[in-house]
Order: structure tokens, then C-alpha cells, then sequence
């Protein structure tokens, strides 16, 4: 069941005097990630930089109340398995420790029961039956907001929402060109969402014409030309009739390249000249006709490491890369694995019935999966798996076999253990690897260091490079 989200401060100021929160260093975030007895209840984001303590417990309703002068945030939770006064938040100079106020269901972090540990970014905390999801520097600094949760009307929005800001800073982009002409070039892995965001920008374009996709990796090579620009009614063998092509299909509409980077060289110079001169011209016929298409186009293959090798046109690239946006693989954005469930589970609401829940023990799964197939896995094990539990509780039993074979995440060395030096190292370590996308090379040489050294920093902390490879 929806509740809704009651925020007592609906803004923060920028900063308050004694803010804890060091200069030039980003805010942590804590996300009410996913309610395992109410799978279809928003989750929610709450910025952490203006705040010294976060109190968390049971309440009749789902609150908020966030004291700026007091520094302090309130979260309560209507789970009836948490405590009244479950678990508080207390910050430890850039570092936040949680403790257990003596509840009667404990505290989990990453699985492991605790009474008292320093949080690490990635760390999926539980109570009771919810799961929060905790970041220790999610946003840029200076970009704390209000608390936040989906479907208030101030989401990025709703055909493609997220709790992430990194992601969310990009679809605001992507919503502000949506309604201009500029080619936009849609990057990320398979199953990452980019059909479904190039359909969101064409319904945002007010172009009156149709969205029409092309898989360019699906046409035979014989038969891109005449799938794309059409043909007359006899320029071949089985040519009975004339045929407009897709990309005159989508006149004053919305052309989607999907999969760009599979198409052939010759057909790519074929396009370019579409592209350059509006117009087409269908095979067999001597006449080119005018064409007014937006083109959106998608890979999930690196276009200009193709071009280094002569495999793709720079020109086209150059045409059909007017803007580019980058998807991330769902396991950079775990925060958004609970908005993405009930999503996935509201489409299909009237054949789930009404007690429709989760064991604690398979959410941890699905948080700590790592989701190399993306969206499109995570949808399909979910069908699979409220099939499999007939209309009871989704437990282990019901997941695929790779979700329960797979290990839990690697814990980072608590910061507790460490000294004060070590701590500074790491969170050092940290931000270079987010600056420099996970490249472990760039790395080094950034601090004129050899790689081997840098990587048994990273077995000593614990760090994993591709979870900053956004």
C-alpha cells in the first residue's frame, strides 16, 4: 500500500553555520530503500550533509521531520518488526556511525547483525523488515535538497525516475534537449533502460510524427538499404510493392538508432548522407525525397574506440553524437533496485493480488546481486520468482540459482579499524577513483605512483574500481 510521504521541511538552506560537512567533499545520502511487507511503497532519499544525528523507528505513519537548527532528521518507518526507537545515526567527523538502541529485532549491515559499526558507502542497512541503502558521498557538494520521494511532483520524472543523483543530473539534461532537434546519442550496457529513455525524450519533443526504432544489429546487410530508405515497386527481385522505409516512416517524428554501432560501413555511409541532406532516397528510384526526422540513437559498444579502428565513420559520429548521455549498469545504482521493483511490480498490480511480500533474506539477494543482464534481468527474475512463491511470501527458494549462488558484497575495512591516516587515505582513494571513472591507470599516474601500488591499496581497503566506472 502507497503512503504518503510527509516532509515537515519541504527545503534546506545551503549551509549552516558549524555544518559538519568538510569543504569541497560531497554529502551523504540515506536512502529508504525498499519495505519488504509494502513492495509497491515509494522508497526515499535524505541528504545528510546538514545534519549530526538521524533517529530511525516505528511509527503508525511514514515521516519525516528534520530539525535544520538542530542539525537532527527523524525517519519513521511503519514496519511493524522495527522498534519504537530502533537504530540512530550519529556523525563521526566525515564519517557516519550507526548504533543499535536496543531494538527488539536487532540491526543489520550487509547481512551481519551488529550493535554499533562506522558505515562504508554501499552499506545495505536493515530494520526490521526495511532495507536502507546508505552513500557516503552521493551527491556534489553544495547539492543537498529536501527529502525526496517519488511521485511528489518534483521527480526527475515519472517514465524514467531515479533516487540516484548522479543519473538524475543527466535526465535533467536529457529533458531540457528533449524538445530541440539536436541529435542525441543514448550509451550504456544492454538492459540498462535506453529504448525506454530515447521513448521519454520523443513523447517530451512535441514532434507530431511517430516514434519509429530500428535495430540496426538485426537487418541483414543486404537489406539495410531498402529497410531504411525504402524502394520503388520493382527495384528487385521480390520488390511486388514500393515500401517507405523506417526512416521516412518517422517523418516529423522521432527516428531511434538502437544498436548504431553494429551497423555496416557501407550502410553507415548511406546514412551520413541522409543525415547531411534531409532527404531520401528509396532503392531503385531516381528521385530523392525530403525527410524531417529527430534522431536518437543508442549503443552499448564504445563508438569511438570503432572509430580508432576504422570500423565506425567519425563523421556519423559526429552527426548523431550532438549530445551524449550515459546509462549506468544497474549495479552502480542500487539505490534505485527498490523504485525499480515496484515499478516493475506495479505494471503487473491486478495479477499479483494483495499479499504480495518479500523475506528479508531474498531482498538482501536482490540489493547484493550484481545484475550483469541490468533492468531487463531484474524484471524477468521478478516474474519468475512471484510465480514460483504463488501468491505467499518471495523467499530465496524462489530466485534464479545465479542470484543464490552469488556472494555477498565485500564489506570496505571498517574505518573504525583503521587510524586517522588510513581513513583520510582511502576517502582519498575514493574520489580519485570517481573522478577518474575506475581507471586504475589513471590512477597511478595521477599520483606518480606504479599501478601495482595502487592496486594493493585497494586490496588493503577494500575498494572495488568498477563500482566508480559511472
Amino acid at each position: 500500500m502507497d503512503r504518503r510521504l510527509e516532509d515537515i521541511e519541504e527545503t534546506l538552506p545551503r549551509r549552516v553555520v558549524g555544518s559538519p560537512v568538510p569543504a569541497g567533499r560531497g554529502a551523504a545520502v540515506l536512502y529508504v530503500a525498499f519495505f519488504c511487507d509494502t513492495p509497491l511503497e515509494a522508497p526515499s532519499r535524505h541528504h545528510l550533509g546538514q545534519l549530526s544525528t538521524v533517529t530511525l523507528g516505528r511509527g503508525r505513519l511514514r515521516q519525516v521531520r528534520r530539525d535544520p537548527s538542530a542539525q537532527t532528521l527523524e525517519l519513521t518507518l511503519p514496519d511493524p518488526w522495527a522498534s519504537t526507537e530502533h537504530a540512530r545515526l550519529q556523525r563521526v567527523g566525515p564519517f557516519w556511525q550507526i548504533e543499535d538502541r536496543g531494538s527488539r529485532n536487532g540491526v543489520r549491515v550487509n547481512g551481519r547483525s551488529i550493535s554499533s559499526e562506522q558505515l562504508a558507502d554501499g552499506d545495505l542497512i536493515e530494520l526490521g523488515h526495511t532495507l536502507l541503502f546508505y552513500r557516503q558521498e552521493a551527491s556534489p557538494p553544495g547539492a543537498e535538497g529536501p527529502d525526496f520521494s517519488p511521485g511528489q511532483g518534483n521527480e526527475v520524472g515519472a517514465d524514467f525516475p531515479t533516487l540516484s543523483a548522479s543519473l538524475a543530473s543527466e535526465l535533467f539534461k536529457a529533458w531540457d534537449l528533449a524538445a530541440t532537434d539536436l541529435p542525441l546519442l543514448i550509451q550504456g550496457e544492454s538492459g540498462t533502460g535506453k529504448e525506454v529513455l530515447a521513448r521519454a525524450l520523443s513523447a517530451r519533443s512535441a514532434r507530431p510524427g511517430p516514434f519509429v526504432g530500428v535495430n540496426c544489429g538485426a537487418i541483414p546487410p543486404s537489406l539495410v538499404e531498402s529497410e531504411l530508405f525504402g524502394h520503388v515497386k520493382g527495384a528487385f527481385t521480390g520488390a511486388d510493392s514500393a515500401h517507405p522505409g523506417l526512416i521516412r516512416s518517422a517523418h516529423r517524428g522521432t527516428l531511434f538508432l538502437d544498436e548504431i554501432g553494429d551497423l555496416e560501413l557501407g550502410a553507415q555511409a548511406a546514412l551520413l548522407r541522409v543525415l547531411q541532406e534531409r532527404e531520401v532516397r528509396p532503392v531503385g528510384s531516381a528521385r530523392a525525397l525530403p525527410v524531417d526526422v529527430r534522431v536518437l540513437s543508442a549503443t552499448h559498444r564504445d563508438l569511438d574506440a570503432l572509430v580508432e579502428k576504422g570500423a565506425f565513420r567519425a563523421d556519423l559520429l559526429a552527426r548523431l553524437a550532438g549530445f551524449r548521455l550515459r546509462l549506468p549498469p544497474l549495479w552502480q545504482r542500487r539505490e534505485d533496485i527498490g523504485l525499480l521493483i515496484a515499478r516493475l511490480l506495479s505494471a503487473r498490480r491486478s495479477e499479483l493480488g494483495t499479499g504480495l511480500r518479500f523475506e528479508p533474506e531474498a531482498a538482501r539477494r536482490l540489493f547484493n546481486y550484481r545484475w550483469p543482464l541490468n533492468i531487463r534481468e531484474l524484471d524477468n527474475c521478478l516474474r519468475a520468482a512471484t510465480v514460483l512463491a504463488r501468491g505467499g511470501a518471495i523467499g530465496e527458494e524462489h530466485l534464479p540459482e545465479q542470484l543464490r549462488a552469488a556472494p555477498g558484497p565485500e564489506p570496505a575495512t571498517p574505518p573504525a579499524q583503521l587510524s586517522d591516516a588510513d581513513r583520510e587515505h582511502r576517502e582519498q582513494l575514493i574520489l580519485l577513483f570517481r573522478e577518474h571513472r575506475g581507471n586504475v591507470s589513471a590512477v597511478a599516474r595521477h599520483l606518480g605512483k606504479a599501478r601495482t601500488q595502487v592496486q594493493r591499496w585497494l586490496k588493503r581497503y577494500q575498494l572495488d574500481p568498477r563500482d566508480y566506472q559511472e
